[in-house]
């Protein structure tokens, strides 16, 4: 994996793309329940790497993310671009939250509270959050197409950062948006395949019809009656 890279884990439900996710995160060194071992660079990681609370290897947005403090989010991405001993704090802010409103579609503010986001809001302002501000050089999402987010615009975000991803879905346009997808199946990596140059002219395809479904949704949203012209979709 190199950065900038997007490595997909596809299978079925249950398969076990969520625990590959956990091990990695945590740099399993066959201490969970797979029995797996992460290697860097093709050793054993030192146990500060696995450990570390400021400079972690690995961030991971999770499906479900929720605020407990009872801070602004202005307060609470404050606190953290501090923490990271930013030079321009408040630039940091601003430019945060403005991207992370662009990600949700849902404007909110930097008097907002943080535990009155939504949860696409939420899984937006971490996902700002990691690529603009955080140090993790890999980062681990899962199913981001349940996170109420422009998921498109989150993949390239991160990739223009230099992020290495790996992320869960069932989407096949995120599938296809990857460099390469691992498949699991019962619990271990069944393949690997690589993005094929017809695959990605049919992500064309699908970017096609997923932005004429965008459109449908929004006319639902709006009220309005659901009404086209099929031959022409």
């Amino acid at each position: 994996m190199a950065p900038g890279e997007i490595i997909c884990i596809v299978g079925s439900t249950g398969s076990g793309k969520s625990r590959l996710l956990a091990d990695i995160e945590c740099l399993a060194q066959k201490d969970t329940q797979t029995g797996r071992q992460v290697l860097i660079n093709g050793e054993v990681p030192l146990v500060d790497k696995r450990f570390s609370i400021g400079n972690r290897l690995v961030a991971q947005l999770s499906q479900n993310m929720n605020f407990i403090m009872d801070l602004m989010v202005e307060e609470f991405v404050a606190m953290e671009a501090e923490s990271r001993m930013m030079q321009n704090v408040d630039e940091a802010v601003n430019r945060i939250i403005k991207c992370a409103t662009e990600l949700a579609g849902e404007k909110f503010t930097l008097s907002t509270p943080v535990t009155s986001l939504s949860g696409g809001q939420s899984r937006a302002l971490m996902i700002a959050d990691t690529a603009l501000l955080s140090a993790s050089p890999i980062v681990l999402i899962d199913e981001i197409e349940n996170a109420g987010v422009d998921r498109k615009m989150a993949l390239e975000l991160l990739v223009k950062k230099e992020k290495i991803v790996l992320m869960s879905t069932h989407d096949p346009i995120l599938a296809l948006m990857g460099d390469k997808r691992i498949v699991i199946k019962n619990g271990g990596i069944s393949k690997i395949i690589e993005t094929s140059s017809k695959e990605r002219v049919n992500l064309e395809f699908l970017h096609k019809l997923d932005n004429k479904l965008l459109e449908l949704r929004n006319k639902l949203r709006n009220g309005e009656k659901i009404e086209f012209n099929m031959f022409g979709f």
